[in-house]
């Protein structure tokens, strides 16, 4: 039950250009990913989505799929990023 709800995500790092996966848990509505992240000051790939965002992909149901993420930060400092899968 527990890897219905993990994911792992890959991206292109805005300065470096190269190629980074890493897992996180996930919670899906139907073409839409939200992604919490946990201690957030302790890890910097959600930067890569803040203000316009970026392309992600996210293995799902035994695929990969694209999409579009933005990172959001709260004023309490949490973070969520919101991935808008492509069709």
């Amino acid at each position: 039950m527990v890897s219905r709800h993990l994911t792992v995500v890959t991206y292109t790092g805005r300065r470096s250009g190269r190629t980074f996966s890493t897992p996180v848990a996930f919670r899906r509505v139907a073409d839409s990913v939200t992604i919490r992240v946990q201690f957030p000051d302790a890890k910097k790939w959600w930067r890569n989505f803040l203000d316009e965002g970026g392309p992600i992909s996210l293995h799902l149901d035994g695929i990969d799929r694209t999409g579009h993420a933005v990172a959001t930060r709260d004023e309490a400092g949490r973070v969520t990023v919101t991935v808008r899968l492509d069709g």
